[in-house]
C-alpha cells in the first residue's frame, strides 16, 4: 500500500530535451518521506536523464519539481544539495587523487543538520577505518561504490538519488550495499532508486515506476512486479483506475497501471531483459 504521508518529492509532467532530442516527457511521480521508489527501464529510457534533473544538473524545458511542497525548478544544484537532496552518480565519480577519507569529507555540507558524519559513516562501513589514508584508486569496484554512498550521505541528506549503484559490481556486493538501504531510510533519508539490477530493485521498493521512451508507462507496488517466474509475454489485462494489491507478478499486472496494458507490458518486458 503506497503511504499517505504528504509528498516529500513531487515530479510534475516533467519534459528535458538534449537539443532536438526530447528524453523525457511530461513525466509525473510523488515520492513519500521515508519511502524508497524505483526507476526501472530500458537503457536510455531517460531513467538518468530524470535523476539528473531532480539534482539540478539538466534545466527540464517544461513541468514543476516539489520538495515539500515548494517548487525548486530553478534551483541550482548546490542549493539543492543544501536543501537535502543528494546523488550518488552512475559510475561513483570519485576524486582518484584523494584518499578514501578526503573523498568522503568533501561531501559534508556543514550547514545541514544531521546525524551523518565521517564517524557514523565509518561505523556504517568498518572497513574503512583502516583503509582511511589509502588512494581511492587502489580500492576495489565495490569498495569505491561504498565510498560513493557514504560521501553522500556526509551531506545528510533528506532526498538520495541513486544512479545504476550495481553497476559493473559482482551479485554478492550488490546485495551486499543494497543491504544497507533499510538503515539509510530509519536514518531520515528517502530513496528514489535507479537500477539495471531489476531484482534488487523491487527487493528493497514499496513503488515502482517503469519508463519507456522517455514516458512513464506504468507505475505500481514493487510487490506486483518481483516476478516468481520469466516475464509474460502477452495477454497482460487491462489496469484499473486505482492500484490494489495482489499476488507476486506471474503473469498478473492487476496492481500495476499505466498509460494502456500494452506500454506497460513492453515497458516492463524490456526492463527485465
Amino acid at each position: 500500500m503506497r503511504s499517505d504521508k504528504a509528498p516529500l518529492l513531487e515530479v510534475d509532467r516533467l519534459t528535458v530535451r538534449y537539443g532536438l532530442l526530447e528524453a523525457l516527457s511530461k513525466v509525473s511521480l510523488t515520492l513519500a518521506a521515508g519511502e524508497t521508489v524505483a526507476m526501472i527501464g530500458a537503457n536510455g529510457a531517460g531513467k538518468s536523464t530524470l535523476l539528473r534533473t531532480i539534482a539540478g544538473l539538466h534545466a527540464p524545458a517544461a513541468g514543476i519539481i516539489r520538495l515539500d511542497g515548494l517548487d525548486i525548478t530553478g534551483l541550482p544544484g548546490h542549493r539543492r544539495v543544501a536543501a537535502g537532496i543528494v546523488m550518488v552518480p552512475e559510475g561513483r565519480r570519485l576524486f582518484a587523487s584523494l584518499t578514501l577519507e578526503e573523498n568522503l569529507l568533501i561531501g559534508a555540507i556543514p550547514s545541514r543538520p544531521g546525524a551523518w558524519n565521517l564517524a557514523r559513516v565509518l561505523e556504517l562501513f568498518p572497513w574503512m577505518a583502516a583503509r582511511r589514508n589509502r588512494p581511492i584508486v587502489y580500492l576495489s569496484g565495490g569498495e569505491q561504490q561504498a565510498v560513493a554512498i557514504g560521501r553522500a550521505l556526509m551531506a545528510n541528506p533528506r532526498l538520495l538519488l541513486i544512479d545504476e549503484m550495481s553497476l559493473g559490481l559482482s551479485p554478492a556486493v550488490v546485495r551486499t550495499l543494497y543491504d544497507l538501504l533499510p538503515e539509510l531510510l530509519a536514518a531520515g533519508a528517502s530513496i528514489l532508486l535507479v537500477e539495471q539490477d531489476v531484482t534488487q530493485a523491487l527487493r528493497v521498493s514499496s513503488w515502482a515506476h517503469c519508463l519507456l521512451g522517455g514516458s512513464r508507462s506504468a507505475a505500481g507496488p514493487a510487490s506486483s512486479l518481483r516476478p516468481t517466474s520469466k516475464p509474460p509475454t502477452s495477454g497482460w489485462p487491462a489496469p484499473p483506475a486505482r492500484p490494489v494489491r495482489t499476488s507476486t507478478w506471474s503473469g498478473s499486472t492487476r496492481s500495476f497501471r499505466g498509460s494502456s496494458s500494452a506500454a506497460s507490458m513492453h515497458c516492463l518486458r524490456a526492463a527485465f531483459h
